[in-house]
This record gives structure tokens, C-alpha cells and sequence, in this order.
């Protein structure tokens, strides 16, 4: 009843420019299904990927043994799971995969800018985007596959909002948790984010360059801040990255990839970007064709990456997959 109060309340927002906009995701329609693929077990490639997506390199043995978080003799398995939501917006407390809903309260804190002119710095467009970062692990909600060992528990919820966290909204306090930014902040690392690029929308991003975001731009800083904006797209995807890195640099995200994910998560302080795919689910879903869920720093300008509607509002959402290596009984 609240859902469909929520969504009744958000449709004339939908027409009104400005206003925070959104919908909820429908988990048929605006999911796309194809992007669990490839399947395989151990290195060899069981179901490959329809649309020819490249996956990161699995484990070689297709027999594991674990003794967390029970005692157990599986089989290694590799996929991609629909695991987080996330909306990024410009404007503060808008909640965009939740039908468009806006919470309001009372401090006038987290707001936001798209600026697509020219800004007081000659050549230079900026962007402040917010992040909502919602857990959201689909298989298990569905039951659609039933290995308790291999997916975490619960329902939908909203883990994080970056309106409130001040490393998200300060340059300078973002330093105490990415204090190596300063080693990168030179035009000689910057150039090499272009091979990135070019890895990343041909096949996969070089997680060696992990201060880069391939076509995007650079990782660091970690904060919603984009000094170099050419689009909606590029640097809301851009803000997404550096918000997922934000969460591994602070240990809240995990690294589920690998050998050493099969019996596990683990910390991982340095986020690998092979480790995630972002696909559009606001304002429209993309669902179909190898693009539809792109790697992070591929580029921007392949169909199938996501579509903007300028004349109704910034607000995107995007449904996060992750690499997971796991041994499955």
C-alpha cells in the first residue's frame, strides 16, 4: 500500500521540470537478465554472454573447499548478481528508484548542480551529484537461486546517502581517506586513464589503473564534485565510480571476486573496477545489447548505455552488478 501510495504521489512530479523525478524498478521489465551471463565454473565459461560481454578471469580449479561460513566441498562458480541500486541526482533527498519520492528535511543540506554552459573557469563545465546507494540483492529476493553460503540475506533497503556525509561534500576532507589522490593529480597519470578507456569499452578496465575511470575521467577525488563534465551520463556515471570506491576505500563494500571470494568476502581498500557493471535504470532502462550494463570508464556514447531526457530533470538511477566467484554446494 505504501509502494503504490509512493507511486501514485510521484507520477505528476514526473511532469514537472525541476522536480525530483523517478519510478520504481520493475524487476522484469527494467532488468537486464542478460547481464548474469557469463556462467562458468571454475575457468572454464559454462554459458557465455549472449551480447559477447568479456569477464574477468575466474579461478582454474573447478573444485573448492571452504570451512566458512560452513564446512564445505563445492564446485567454483562465477556470475554476475544484481546486488545494489543507486540513484544519482542533483537534487538533495531525491529518491529516484523509489518512484520519484522526496524526502525534505528540515536542514538545507546536500544540494546540487548540473551546469552544461560555460562556468567562471574558461573551458570547464562542473557537476555535484548526490548518491543514494540502496542494498538490493535481487536473486535472493526472488529465490532464484537458493545457495545460502553464496548470497547475503535480507531485503531491500537504503544503506547509504551521501547528502549527509561531509568526505563526500568537501575535496579537502575526502584527503583523510585517499590521501595518495595528490601522487595522481598530475597530467602524466592523468594521459594514462586513456588506455583505460579504450580497455574498458573494448573488453574490461585496467584495474592497474585504479585511479582512473576510463572515459569518464579521473577516480579521485572521492566526492561528488566533477570539475570536467561533458554530460549527464559521463559524469554521473563518473560520480557512481568514485561513490563505490568511496565504499570500498571505507570498508563497506567487499570484495566478491576471485579466488579468494569463493569461500568469502574480503576486504578490498582498493576497488577493483572489473569487479562492477552500472546499468541504467532511470529515466528509461536500458535492457538490451552488450552495452546495456557497461563496465566502469567504458565510454559513454555506445547505444545502449543509458538515455537522458533533458527537459524533464537530472535525476538517473542505475542498478549495480557485481563479479561473484563463490563455491557452491
Amino acid at each position: 500500500m505504501v509502494a503504490a501510495l509512493a507511486a501514485a504521489l510521484a507520477v505528476p512530479a514526473q511532469a514537472l521540470p525541476g522536480g525530483c523525478t523517478g519510478r520504481f524498478v520493475n524487476p522484469v521489465t527494467d532488468v537486464c537478465w542478460s547481464c548474469i551471463f557469463p556462467l562458468s565454473i571454475g575457468g572454464l565459461s559454462i554459458v557465455p554472454s549472449p551480447s559477447g560481454r568479456k569477464d574477468p578471469k575466474n579461478p582454474e580449479s573447478p573444485i573448492c573447499a571452504c570451512t566458512t561460513p560452513i564446512p564445505r566441498i563445492g564446485i567454483a562458480a562465477g556470475f554476475w548478481e544484481p546486488a545494489r541500486l543507486a540513484d544519482v541526482t542533483t537534487k538533495p533527498w531525491c529518491f529516484s528508484n523509489l518512484g520519484g519520492l522526496k524526502i525534505a528535511p528540515s536542514f538545507g543540506i546536500g544540494d546540487g548542480t548540473m551546469d552544461v554552459e560555460s562556468t567562471t573557469v574558461a573551458g570547464s563545465n562542473v557537476a555535484k551529484w548526490n548518491i543514494h546507494w540502496y542494498v538490493y540483492p535481487l536473486l535472493s529476493v526472488l529465490n532464484i537461486l537458493a545457495d545460502f553460503a553464496c548470497f547475503e540475506g535480507g531485503g531491500f533497503d537504503i544503506a547509504y546517502v551521501s547528502e549527509i556525509d561531509p568526505l563526500w561534500n568537501d575535496d579537502s576532507l575526502s584527503a583523510l581517506i585517499s590521501p595518495e589522490a595528490a601522487v595522481f593529480a598530475n597530467p602524466l597519470a592523468q594521459a594514462a586513464c586513456a588506455g583505460d578507456c579504450i580497455a574498458a569499452t573494448a573488453k574490461l578496465p585496467l584495474d592497474s589503473l585504479f585511479w582512473c575511470a576510463g572515459c569518464q575521467g579521473s577516480m579521485y577525488p572521492l566526492t561528488g564534485f566533477v570539475g570536467t563534465s561533458t554530460g549527464p551520463q559521463q559524469s554521473a556515471r563518473l560520480a557512481l565510480s568514485r561513490f563505490a570506491y568511496k565504499l570500498h576505500r571505507q570498508l563497506l563494500a567487499q570484495g566478491t571476486m576471485g579466488s579468494r571470494a569463493l569461500c568469502k568476502t574480503y576486504p578490498m581498500p582498493i576497488m577493483r573496477k572489473q569487479q562492477y557493471r552500472f546499468q541504467a535504470t532511470q529515466p528509461t532502462a536500458s535492457v538490451k545489447g552488450r552495452y546495456a550494463c557497461p563496465p566502469i570508464g567504458s565510454s559513454d556514447q555506445l547505444p545502449g548505455t543509458g538515455r537522458y531526457l533533458p527537459v524533464i530533470g537530472n535525476d538517473l538511477g542505475y542498478l549495480v552488478w557485481r563479479k561473484r566467484n563463490c563455491c557452491v554446494l
